[in-house]
């Protein structure tokens, strides 16, 4: 493939421009933002200090809400200090292998997000239509053996993406990143070389973890619905999955958002760049905002712990 005159070999740094065409009230929107993650951090660093301070929450679902306060402030932390410094202080300048860096973190930690709330519905479908061999099946190791694999599964899939790049894309049409982060997409689009495998190889790592996923959280909770609903008392149905509600919300706010973006960025093609970029961005920042309220509000032993705290 012939490489044109304008174009950069092996770019040192790269421009994040943010939201295009929004530029002029970037300042404005960043206050929204930054509020979005300091109730995300406070949120989440509260859920850790009670699951962690009291004994009775040491337990699988509680334990897996803990990992996934955890993903959430990582994945928040990653992205947002750099997309304030872009609004509000205009350096819009980020180093390659930083933005490359940032790349691998942002998409390990949706990948382990994903694998959480998988052991989530696993966990909740032993615990109703298992109920006697649930603590026997999910003992603490293998909760830990879970998040262990469930990290480096994302680490290992997403790696491929950040070598492809690294060691195939030299020639580069321009350093200017229409984005508020670096995302793979968004970086292997400024390419000025053949990028066909590396467009292949990210949309077998989104699908392979998504499907995977969502099949098996699927099969889990129709499981769990006619286990449910053959309880021969209403109180006790309505208890068994009252115990699901939360984990249904996280559930359909995660993927219904990631679907979006996911939609939007390959085939909206008469979809506005600032509505693509505004809801990609909302979609790494809604659900570390939305997950400890949801589980604040429908957990009743979170939520018994959360009322203690703030009356003390």
């Amino acid at each position: 493939m012939s490489i044109s005159n304008i174009t950069v070999f092996m770019p040192s740094v790269l421009t994040l421009i943010g939201i295009p065409g929004l530029q002029s009230v970037q300042c404005w929107i960043g206050i929204p933002f930054c509020a979005i993650y300091l109730i995300a951090m406070i949120g989440n660093s509260m859920l850790l200090i009670i699951i962690k301070s009291e004994r009775s929450l040491h337990e699988p679902m509680y334990i897996f809400v803990a990992m996934l306060g955890v993903t959430d402030i990582a994945l928040a932390t990653t992205i947002m200090p750099k997309m304030l410094g872009i609004f509000w202080f205009h350096v819009p300048e980020i180093y390659f292998e930083s933005c490359l860096l940032q790349m691998w973190l942002i998409h390990s930690f949706q990948g382990i997000e994903s694998g959480i709330l998988m052991a989530m519905a696993l966990d909740r479908y032993v615990a109703i239509c298992y109920p006697l061999r649930h603590r026997a099946i999910f003992t603490h190791q293998l909760v830990t053996q879970i998040g262990a694999m469930i990290t480096l599964r994302a680490a290992i899939l997403v790696a491929p993406c950040l070598v492809l790049i690294k060691c195939r894309l030299q020639f580069y049409h321009t350093t200017i990143i229409s984005h508020c982060y670096c995302e793979h997409m968004a970086i292997v689009k400024l390419a000025a070389e053949n990028v066909r495998i590396n467009k292949i190889y990210g949309l077998f790592v989104a699908f392979t973890i998504a499907i995977f996923d969502i099949t098996f959280i699927t099969l889990s909770y129709m499981q769990i619905f006619f286990t449910v609903f053959r309880l021969p008392q209403k109180e006790a149905r309505w208890k068994a999955f009252n115990t699901c509600i939360a984990h249904i919300c996280v559930f359909l706010q995660f993927y219904f958002l990631g679907f979006f973006s996911f939609f939007t960025h390959r085939f909206g093609a008469h979809v506005p760049p600032y509505i693509h970029i505004l809801f990609s961005s909302l979609y790494l920042l809604v659900p570390p905002f939305l997950n400890p309220l949801v589980y604040g509000a429908k957990t009743k032993q979170i939520r018994i712990h959360v009322v203690k705290m703030l009356c003390s």
